[in-house]
C-alpha cells in the first residue's frame, strides 16, 4: 500500500495532515480552549420554545392580542391556596388583592388581573379554597425568563392566611430549561465513563480508547460555541445541546472506531506508520467523509421547517456533525501519527486475564497476541469474532429469503402503532410532577371549571383602511354566529380596544382535542364584517401541523436525492442507492411504532416516570426521522463501502457481502451499542420530549444495527445477486470519473465468474477507483 501508488489528491491530503504533527495538535489544543471560552453560558441564551409557525395566522393573533390585550395573554399566574377557609374569607381576599397589587407594581409585568378583582368563575376553583393571580410578563423568552427569576422568590410560599404557587406557561418555560440543563450534566456524568469502558473493551488498550472520547469533546465543545454564535442573529432551542452532546460523543467515537481500527489492521499487516496513516486515510477516512456527509444532509433538510426548535437541531447537528468529521480526519491521524504502535499500549485485558491457568493463557494468546488489534472491532479476540460474524453472513444468505421476508414483517409489525399517532402541542407535563410549575397546571386542570387555558381566541381588527371601529351590533352578530357552530360550550366578549376586539371562545371536549381542531378551520370560515385571525392552543397546533405538512415533502426529497447521489458516487451502482433509501425506512418503524406504543399511549409510563399526554408533539416525529435515517446511512455506510472495495478486489458478489460483514459487522454493533448508551443517557432525561427523543433515537440504532445491517441488508443483496451493481453505461462513466470508492484496489486476475451468484455483469467496472 504504498503511497507512490495512490492518487495524488489523496497523497496530498495524506501529507496535509501528518506533515507537523505536533502542530496540528497545539492548534487544536489552543482552537478548543477558544471553543470553551466561546461557548460559555451558551444555554442561558436558548429558548425552551419554537414549537409555533412564526409565519401563521395564530402567531400574528398572538402578538395582536399581547399588543393590545395583554391581559387576554397571561403567562404568569399565582396559584393562591387559601388552605381550609374560603378565598372569599375577608382576610384571604385582603392578602390577596395586597399581592395583585403588588405584582402590578414590578417592572416587566402588565396586564395584572384576578379572582379577587373581576369576580370571574374561571379563576375560582370548584371547592372555593383555591384562586388565581394572572398576570403577562413582557418580553421575549429571555427577558421574561429574568423578570421571573428577580420576582418569582418573593410570591412564592407563605404569606399570612394563604400559600402562593407559581405556574404560567413563563414558569414552565423556565422550569424546564433548568432541568434540561441539570440533566444534560447528569447524562454526560453517566455516558463518559460507561462509553471509556466500552471503548476499552473494544480496543483493549487504554490509549486506543481514549482517542475517540478525544475527537468527541472537540466536537461537542465546537459545536457549543457555533450554538453560541447562532443565538446573536437567530433563535436556538435549548433542546439542541442534548443533540449535540448525543451526536458529538457517537459520531465522533463512530469515526475514530473506524479509523482506529483500520490503522491498527494496517500496523498489524506490517506498514510502516506514515504508511499506515495515508493508507487508513485513504480507506476508512474516505467512508468518514461519505458518513459525515449523509448524516449533515439529513439533519440540514430539517432548515427547510419554519418552526426554530427544528431548525435549532439543523444548526447544531451540522456543525457537530462536521467538527465530528474534521477532528476525526485531521486531528486523530496526526495523533496516529506521534502514537504509531504505541496506540496499542496499556492493554488492559491482560488484568482480566490474570489467574487465569497457563492452558487458558496461552489458548487466548494463539487467538490474540498482547495488544494485537482485533479485526471486528468488537473485541481483542479477532479470530474468534470474525469467525462468529462469518458464520452469521454464511447463515444469513443461505436461508436469504426466509431472513428478508421474516426481518420485514417484523419491523412492519412493530411500526403498526404508529398508524393511531395523535398530534399535539408541548405543555407542562413534559416536566416531572414534582415540578412546581406542572403542580400549579395539574390543579388548575383538576379544580377549576372549563379549561381556563384551553380557550380559542378570535381578535378582530377593522380593515386597513376603515378609521373607526366597528359597530357594537356588528359585533354582537358576530358573536351570535359563532355561539352558533357546533362544538362550541361558550362565548365570552367582546373586549374592545380602539378598534380591536377579541372574544374568547370556550370549546366542548379537550382543549387540542379533534373537536378543537375542527371548530378552529370553522371559526376561521366563519364570515365577518371586519378581519378577523384566531388562536390559541388548538389553533397552534393546526397551523404546526399545516407548515410540517406542506414542507414535508420537499424535506424528504432533499434527504432522498442527496443520499442516492452520494451513495451512488461511493458504489457506482443505480440499485443500491435504492435499497439503502427503502431499508433506512424500514429500520425506523420500531422506533415510530414505539414512540406511540409508550409516549402516546402511556404504556411503561411507571417504570419510564413520565406522564403521558395521550399525544405527540408535532416536530418530534420529524425531528426523529432526520436524526435517526441519518445515523442508520452512517452505519450503511460503513458496510456497503467494505462489501465495495472487496468486490472491486475479486469481482465475486457473494464473497464480499460476507466479508463486508464479516470485516464491519462487530464494529457497527460496537459503535451502535456505544451510541445507544450516549441515547439513553440523555434519555433519562425528567423532560418527556427529551426522555422520548434519547430512548427512541437509541431503539432505531440497535435494530438498524442488530436486524437490518445484520440481517436484513446480505440477505437483501443475496437475493439481488450481483445485479446489485448494476447500471447503465453512461452512469457507469460518469462514476468512473467522478465516483469514490475505498481503497487502492488493483484490478482483479482474469477469473471463470462463479455461475451460482458471483457472475459479474459489469466485469469492465470492477477494478476502477477514483480519488
Amino acid at each position: 500500500m504504498s503511497e507512490v501508488n495512490s492518487p495524488p489528491r489523496v497523497g496530498g491530503w495524506t501529507r496535509f495532515v501528518t506533515a507537523r504533527p505536533r502542530l496540528a495538535l497545539l492548534a487544536a489544543l489552543v482552537l478548543t480552549a477558544l471553543a470553551v471560552f466561546a461557548g460559555s453560558g451558551v444555554a442561558d441564551r436558548m429558548g425552551s420554545g419554537g414549537f409555533e409557525d412564526p409565519t401563521a395566522e395564530s402567531t400574528y393573533a398572538t402578538e395582536a392580542l399581547e399588543r393590545e390585550f395583554p391581559a387576554s395573554q397571561p403567562n404568569l399566574l399565582l396559584l393562591v391556596d387559601s388552605g381550609r377557609a374560603s378565598v372569599d374569607a375577608p382576610a384571604v381576599a385582603a392578602e390577596a388583592r395586597r399581592l395583585g397589587e403588588r405584582l402590578a407594581a414590578e417592572k416587566g409585568v402588565t396586564g395584572v388581573g384576578s379572582y379577587w378583582q373581576t369576580g370571574s368563575p374561571a379563576l375560582r376553583a370548584e371547592d372555593g379554597r383555591q384562586a388565581l393571580i394572572a398576570a403577562r410578563i413582557e418580553g421575549d423568552e429571555k427577558a421574561a425568563a429574568e423578570v421571573l427569576e428577580r420576582i418569582a422568590p418573593d410570591y412564592r410560599g407563605a404569606h399570612g392566611p394563604v400559600k402562593v404557587s407559581v405556574g404560567g406557561p413563563v414558569a414552565v418555560q423556565h422550569e424546564m430549561t433548568t432541568i434540561i440543563q441539570e440533566d444534560l450534566l447528569r447524562a454526560e456524568l453517566i455516558a463518559l465513563p460507561v462509553t471509556l469502558v466500552l471503548l476499552v473493551m473494544v480496543f483493549g488498550s487504554a490509549i486506543a480508547a481514549l482517542l475517540p472520547l478525544g475527537v468527541g469533546i472537540v466536537a461537542i465543545l465546537g459545536t457549543n460555541a457555533v450554538l453560541r454564535g447562532i443565538t446573536e442573529f437567530a433563535d436556538v432551542s435549548v433542546f439542541a445541546q442534548n443533540l449535540t452532546t448525543a451526536l458529538g460523543l457517537g459520531l465522533a467515537i463512530d469515526y475514530a472506531l473506524f479509523i482506529v481500527r483500520r490503522f491498527r489492521e494496517e500496523l498489524a499487516a506490517g506498514a510502516e506508520v506514515r504508511e499506515a496513516v495515508g493508507s487508513t486515510l485513504r480507506t476508512a477516512g474516505r467512508t468518514v467523509l461519505f458518513s459525515a456527509l449523509t448524516v449533515a444532509v439529513s439533519l440540514a433538510a430539517m432548515m427547510v421547517f419554519p418552526q426554530y426548535f427544528l431548525r435549532s437541531f439543523a444548526y447544531a447537528g451540522i456543525a457537530v456533525v462536521l467538527l465530528a468529521a474534521a477532528a476525526a480526519l485531521i486531528l486523530l491521524p496526526a495523533a496516529l501519527m506521534l502514537l504509531g504502535h504505541r496506540v496499542n499500549a496499556l492493554d488492559l485485558r491482560l488484568l482480566l486475564r490474570r489467574g487465569r491457568d497457563k492452558r487458558a493463557d496461552k489458548h487466548a494468546d494463539k487467538h490474540l497476541p498482547s495488544g494485537e488489534p482485533g479485526e471486528s472491532g468488537v473485541s481483542g479476540r479477532s479470530g474468534e469474532s470474525d469467525a462468529g460474524w462469518a458464520r452469521v453472513a454464511a447463515l444469513v444468505m443461505r436461508r436469504a429469503p426466509l431472513f428478508a421476508f421474516a426481518t420485514v414483517i417484523g419491523l412492519v409489525l412493530l411500526g403498526l402503532p404508529f398508524l393511531g399517532v395523535k398530534f399535539g402541542t408541548p405543555d407542562d407535563r413534559q416536566l416531572p410532577s414534582t415540578a412546581e410549575s406542572h403542580v400549579v397546571q395539574q390543579q388548575i386542570r383538576d379544580g377549576f371549571p372549563g379549561s381556563p387555558a384551553g380557550g380559542l381566541e378570535v381578535i378582530a381588527e377593522a380593515p386597513g383602511s376603515a378609521g373607526s371601529a366597528p359597530a357594537p351590533a356588528a359585533y354582537a352578530e358576530y358573536r351570535d354566529r359563532i355561539a352558533a357552530l357546533p362544538g362550541v360550550l361558550r362565548v365570552d366578549g367582546p373586549v374592545t380596544s380602539g378598534t380591536s376586539a377579541y372574544f374568547t371562545v370556550q370549546p366542548e371536549g379537550e382543549a387540542v382535542g379533534e373537536g378543537a381542531q375542527k371548530l378552529v378551520h370553522e371559526l376561521r370560515d366563519t364570515p365577518a364584517p371586519f378581519e378577523t385571525s384566531v388562536t390559541g392552543r388548538a389553533a397552534v397546533l393546526e397551523d404546526s401541523k399545516s407548515a410540517i405538512a406542506d414542507r414535508l415533502p420537499l424535506a424528504l426529497g432533499i434527504i432522498v436525492v442527496a443520499t442516492l447521489l452520494l451513495v451512488f458516487l461511493l458504489t457506482g451502482s443505480v440499485l443500491i442507492p435504492l435499497q439503502a433509501v427503502l431499508l433506512n425506512a424500514l429500520s425506523l418503524t420500531a422506533m415510530f411504532g414505539a414512540v406511540v406504543w409508550v409516549f402516546q399511549d402511556g404504556n411503561l409510563s411507571g417504570l419510564l416516570s413520565f406522564t403521558s399526554t395521550g399525544d405527540i408533539e408535532t416536530t418530534l416525529p420529524v425531528l426523529m426521522f432526520c436524526i435517526a435515517f441519518g445515523l442508520s446511512m452512517d452505519y450503511g455506510v460503513f458496510l456497503l463501502s467494505r462489501i465495495k472495495e472487496e468486490y472491486d478486489r475479486t469481482g465475486k458478489h457473494e464473497h464480499s457481502v460476507r466479508f463486508g460483514l464479516q470485516r464491519t459487522g462487530g464494529l457497527i454493533t460496537a459503535a451502535a451499542v456505544i451510541l445507544a448508551v450516549v441515547m439513553v443517557g440523555i434519555g433519562t432525561s425528567r423532560v418527556t420530549n427529551t426522555k422520548m427523543l434519547g430512548l427512541g433515537i437509541a431503539l432505531a440504532v440497535l435494530m438498524d444495527a442488530m436486524v437490518v445491517r445484520s440481517l436484513l441488508v446480505p440477505s437483501v443483496m443475496k437475493l439481488m445477486g450481483a445485479s446489485t451493481w448494476w447500471a447503465p453505461g453512461p452512469v457507469r462513466r460518469f462514476h468512473e470519473r467522478f465516483g469514490l470508492s475505498e481503497g487502492e484496489i488493483p484490478q482483479p486476475a482474469p477469473q471463470r465468474p462463479d455461475r451460482r451468484s458471483d457472475a459479474d455483469p459489469e466485469p469492465a467496472a470492477r477494478g476502477k477507483v477514483k480519488a
